[in-house]
């Protein structure tokens, strides 16, 4: 395949907060202060983190975030702490061309022995044989942003939330909103690579999608699988991009011949525009539950829950909104599908939420029950242990840990560290194990982006330090050794 040139620099952030991005009017509501906020950081964050250059906040929400007085409790830098019954086993660096600070892990997933890590510079391959030794089995050099990845028997499918001059992974870019504007033809959309041979990877097509492919999500079918492509961040410049946004794109990807992949369906979720007070521009990611036929969307300003047991036409059966909630960024289903955790990226990623200032309540979880009919509020979940005001946290991508009868969620929280809660009580979750380090003292974000539990032990993909291996010792947890998979994309949820 041929080989991207890679971009450097970093994303310098200081005091997380003060310059790079949070929410404004508690996610945008798509006004002309917010849109002008959004312009005024893209050059500054082109290409990184989550929703970093999507959210603003106003001054007086940033002095809020921002001037939480220091704790002793907090982790000096490069310290580390957790709870007594989980251990780092294994910490594999970042290497070669994923080095860079702006280069930042994402998203992982899992087949057979091997572990996928989704960076904004391509995607790494590494050999899990040996949990507690991961090797690195291949390095794919493909930039674009988030580069978040699935894999479904031999394809991996890798998401580009930016705009380049073509579809290869040579391609030049990121390009501007203006620069894009100015050519005949732009690309941003999903890669698809086989991985037949998962230590040589080859790039076999693409699919290109309106505004992009921020996360997606895998959709099993009889001779297809579906991807659900959730993007949302529209430019009036762009051709391909236009306001409003109210949809999903989904690709059929025909299993015998998967380079004719084919954008088969638009649906247009929220006809009547979604959440009036933040205009609902499709989803930031959706997590579908195929054993029931459902999938549970976190959208611009709605927890959504679809019926998707026809996969090319979901609909809506439910929609909640929450004034504490700023950003609707993820979402999990609990192995009875009786109730769903959504998260709230607060800051977008960037910003310092872990505080007594911002609360328990904000950047936090949301648990809601689900009876079939109705979502109802049951509680939140936010870590506990408060953090520097310069360590960007907050809830981001996490898994069930598959404990038979029990409801056991492990979560990445940037800078915050992971967290393990029972929420089998979904009005009384409870923190069960946790690990942590002190502040990252690079120019950039840090901490851990997705933490998921695959097969015996905890897997994160760390932004700026590369994989981490946890071993959770705990009675409570110990039934899920008796689980095995064999293949894991967090946003498909098995049933086990």
């Amino acid at each position: 395949m041929t080989i991207a040139v890679v971009a450097t620099g970093g994303l310098a952030i200081g005091s997380i907060g003060t310059s790079a991005a949070d929410d404004g009017e508690l996610r945008g509501t798509g006004s002309e202060e917010s849109a002008e906020c959004a312009e005024a950081l893209a050059d500054a964050v082109e290409g990184l983190g989550d929703n970093f250059e999507e959210n603003c906040l106003t001054e007086e929400e940033l002095d809020e975030v921002t001037d939480a007085p220091a704790a002793s409790s907090i982790l000096p830098p490069d310290e580390v702490a957790s709870s007594p019954n989980i251990s780092l086993v294994s910490n594999l660096p970042k290497e070669g061309p994923f080095t860079p600070a702006n280069a930042l892990n994402s998203d992982l997933a899992f087949q057979g022995k091997y572990a996928f890590a989704g960076n904004y510079n391509g995607f790494t391959v590494y050999d899990l044989h040996n949990p507690r030794k991961p090797e690195v089995a291949a390095q794919v050099l493909c930039p674009g942003s988030q580069n978040d990845v699935t894999v479904y028997g031999d394809l991996l499918f890798l998401s580009t939330d930016s705009r380049w001059t073509d579809d290869s992974c040579s391609a030049e870019g990121p390009l501007s909103a203006e620069e894009a504007a100015e050519l005949d033809d732009y690309w941003e959309g999903m890669k698809i690579f086989s991985i037949e041979d998962p230590t040589n990877p080859e790039y076999i097509g693409a699919v290109e999608t309106k505004c992009g492919s921020h996360t997606h999500t895998l959709v099993p079918g009889d001779d297809s699988v579906y991807i659900y492509v959730s993007s949302y961040d529209t430019n009036s410049l762009l051709s391909n991009c236009q306001p409003p946004h109210d949809l999903i794109s989904i690709i059929d990807v025909p299993l015998d011949d998967p380079a004719a992949a084919y954008v088969a369906a638009e649906p247009v979720l929220f006809p009547d525009a979604g959440n009036q007070g933040s205009n609902t521009r499709g989803c930031h990611d959706i997590t579908a539950y195929p054993h029931l036929g459902l999938a549970a969307g976190a959208c611009m300003g709605d927890g959504v829950v679809f019926d998707i047991s026809d996969p090319l036409n979901p609909t809506v059966l439910d929609q909640v909104r929450d004034a504490n909630f700023a950003f609707w960024h993820s979402a999990t289903f609990n192995n009875e599908g009786t109730s769903i955790i959504f998260t709230d990226e607060l800051g977008g990623g960037s910003g310092p939420t872990c505080n007594p200032t911002v609360g328990p309540n904000r950047g936090a979880n949301a648990i809601y029950t689900w009876d079939g009919d109705s979502m109802e509020f049951a509680s939140y979940y936010k870590i506990p242990r408060e953090q520097a005001d310069t360590e960007n946290c907050v809830a981001h991508n996490g898994s069930l840990i598959p404990v038979p009868g029990k409801d056991i969620f492990v979560q990445a929280w940037y800078q915050g560290g992971i967290s393990v809660f029972d929420f089998t009580d979904p009005y009384n979750p409870t923190e069960i194990a946790w690990y942590d380090r002190g502040a990252w003292t690079g120019e950039s974000i840090a901490g851990a982006w997705s933490t998921y539990y695959y097969n015996g032990y905890i897997y994160s993909n760390e932004i700026q330090r590369g994989l981490d291996v946890f071993n959770l010792r705990d009675p409570l947890v110990a039934p899920a050794k008796g689980v095995r998979y064999d293949e894991l994309n967090v946003q498909t949820q098995p049933v086990y």
